[in-house]
């Protein structure tokens, strides 16, 4: 695809919380690096266990893969959320660049909140007018025993149910809520009904990523532009 035709955002969001800077390619390709500020000099040292972004964004990290179709670069100092992002981006076939400096001396909640949020506002900017679109997507996916259903609406009707049967309080260092609280986020700001559902799973890993797996199909799916509708609203009201 062309640059020029990429659906592509740029987001930087400050709060007394978080700092994040993100930059979202709805339709895969490069994406530039994330610009030094204030906040991100890309000069300080990589430690994981403090949530510091590392200094160079080109460095390997558990949540990274650059490929000929897509660049994927995720640090938010919350490990298994990275790992989750970094499934989503990919089986949406999104390039995504994330860095966030969250008050984890707290807990985990602010920064899996707001990295949700900023991705939403991204996913709405980038997506630009709600025309021609497929609008609905759906999708199941499976992960060894687990498999879960998501089924999406870009509808401009922020709405989100969520049941995923997590058996545990926690996976890594994020709190199984707030997977929950973090997709009802995304929705909100990215304007769509969401619905996603575990159907059977014995591990909670499992179970998480199996979910995100999902969503990220039936995100590519509900995205798709069709060929022969450009500029038409897929709406019996006539507008989204």
């Amino acid at each position: 695809m062309a640059p020029s035709n990429r659906r592509t955002a740029n987001i930087t969001r400050n709060t007394n919380e978080t700092k994040i800077q993100l930059s979202l390619s709805l339709d895969g390709g490069p994406l530039d690096l994330l610009p030094p500020t204030a906040e991100f000099r890309n000069h300080g040292s990589e430690d994981e266990t403090a949530g510091e972004p590392p200094e160079v964004q080109l460095t390997k990290t558990h949540a990274s893969q650059i490929t000929a179709s897509q660049h994927i670069w995720i640090w938010t100092g919350i490990g298994f959320l990275d790992h989750m992002l970094h499934a989503w981006a990919k089986h949406a076939g999104w390039s995504l660049r994330i860095r966030c400096r969250g008050d984890l001396a707290i807990d985990d909640h602010h920064t899996t909140e707001d990295t949700f949020l900023a991705l939403g506002t991204a996913f709405t900017t980038a997506l630009g007018p709600r025309t021609g679109l497929a609008r609905f997507g759906y999708a199941y996916a499976p992960l060894d025993e687990a498999l879960a259903r998501a089924v999406l609406d870009i509808s401009s009707r922020p709405f989100f149910v969520g049941d995923f049967g997590f058996k545990g309080p926690m996976m890594g260092n994020l709190n199984t809520q707030m997977i929950h609280h973090g997709l009802g986020s995304w929705a909100q700001n990215a304007g769509v009904t969401l619905h996603v559902d575990v159907l059977k799973g014995d591990n909670d890993h499992h179970r998480a990523e199996s979910a995100f797996k999902a969503l990220a199909v039936a995100c590519r799916m509900a995205c798709e532009r069709v060929l022969g509708k450009e500029g038409e609203v897929v709406s019996t009201k006539g507008v989204l």
